[in-house]
Order: C-alpha cells, then structure tokens, then sequence
C-alpha cells in the first residue's frame, strides 16, 4: 500500500488534519484550515447508500438529470413585442399601472417590457397575452394549421421525390 501525504494544495503545507474543500476563485481546492480562510467552504453531497438486498453491495440512487432551459422555450417573441403591448394597452385605455394590477404584476415590470429593454419570461408573456388579447410569438396561427390532424406538410425528402416523378 501507498501512503498517501496530505498536502495543501493551497500553500503546499503538510496537513496536520482533515483537509478542507474551499471554492478561491471559481476553483475547488483541498486545503489547510489555515487556508480555508481564504475561500468559502464547499459542502460535499452525501449521497445515500442502500442496500438492493441483504448480502449484496448498496447501490447510490440515481441523480436527477436537470432540464436545458431551451427546453421550455415556446418560440421566439417578435421584435416589436413592447410597440404592441403598448398599442395594445392604449387601445384599452389602460395605464401602465392599470395593466399591472389586472395582471398582478409589478408596474416596473411593464415599463421594462414596453421600453424593450426586458423580455417578459414565458408565463408574463401568456398573461400579457391572455390580459390584452394579443400575441407575442411569431408564428404562433402556423403553428396551430400544423397540428390539425390530416394536415400534411411536405418534407424536403417529399419535394425531391416530385421532382424526380416530373422527369
């Protein structure tokens, strides 16, 4: 067997006790406690260990696999998203404020989204679109003509094949 030194990996020193894991910098480091100081203590995840069956090895439970935030997206807002929330809001004869409340969101918010400089997440934007019957999607009515059922869009692979009938 090796023995194995424990060193800093911070000042290189030999360590006297249990190292500590530190994040300096946006690195996690094995280090002294007299380094330790110099970061912000990482907690290691324990991770629970159950036996399948008795007298067989245990098992660590699966980890959860996080969801891509692209994943959610519904499509892509149109460029002139605040111009319309604004028309929109007008034409009802509602204040910024008017909106916000038959909204239940912040005035702040509104203002953002109107001036363009915020892009409303997905569940604001279906209440903007709910609240002022508008919509902020592109193509948002294609969308709806593809999901009829019997509704057959060529492909690519279609397109060619006619081509080839044509000749």
């Amino acid at each position: 067997m090796f023995a194995t030194c424990m060193q800093c990996e911070l000042c290189g020193a030999k360590a006297r006790g249990p190292l500590k894991t530190v994040r300096i910098e946006g690195a996690e480091l094995d280090v002294c406690g007299e380094c330790a100081k110099y970061g912000t203590e990482v907690q290691q995840p324990k991770r629970p260990m159950t036996p399948k069956r008795p007298g067989q090895p245990p098992v660590r439970t699966a980890v959860r696999k996080t969801r891509d935030v692209f994943d959610f997206i519904e499509g892509e807002i149109v460029d002139d998203y605040g111009e319309r929330i604004r028309n929109a809001r007008i034409a009802r004869g509602w204040s910024q404020k008017d909106l916000a409340l038959e909204m239940m969101e912040r005035e702040l918010l509104i203002k953002k989204i109107e001036k363009g400089e915020l892009i409303p997440e997905d569940d604001v934007r279906r209440k903007i679109e709910k609240t002022l019957g508008i919509t902020l999607i592109e193509g948002a009515g294609g969308q709806e003509e593809r999901q009829k059922p019997g509704a057959v869009t060529p492909t690519l692979g279609d397109v060619i094949s006619i081509k080839k009938v044509k000749k």
